[in-house]
């Protein structure tokens, strides 16, 4: 499957940004998907998951009550709904997916990046103070 990350760009803090993650080449309905952002000379971190028919989500601490994930598999589509937002949410957003329905069983699994094989390139994110 192939992943295209759209919808980063700048914003003032406590504004809001919606990424979408555009899939192709699979029905996406196979794959667990989910969003990890990096920071420069950060690790890349997870931020949020969902399921592969999107009853379950899970999200960072940093990312709870403030960040929705969703999905819509007939429009082959990921979301990501970013409300909010602070100046440490800036980072360049990439979305993943991977077939192993296990990769959620365990909040250590979910949010390693090695768990999921399919990358997409990222979407950077610019909050301003």
């Amino acid at each position: 499957v192939q992943l295209q990350a759209s919808g980063g760009g700048l914003v003032q803090a406590g504004g809001s940004l919606r990424l979408s993650c555009k899939a192709s080449g699979h029905n996406i309905g196979n794959y667990v998907m989910g969003w990890f952002r990096q920071a420069p000379g950060m690790e890349r971190e997870f931020v949020a998951a969902i399921s592969k028919g999107g009853g379950n989500t899970y999200y960072a601490h940093s990312a709870k009550g403030r960040f929705t994930i969703s999905r819509d598999n007939a429009k082959s589509e990921m979301y990501l709904q970013m409300n909010s937002l602070k100046p440490e949410d800036t980072a360049a957003y990439y979305c993943t997916a991977e077939t192993a329905t296990s990769t959620l069983l365990s909040s250590r699994a979910r949010s390693t990046p090695r768990s999921y094989e399919y990358w997409g390139q990222g979407t950077q994110v610019t909050v301003s103070s």
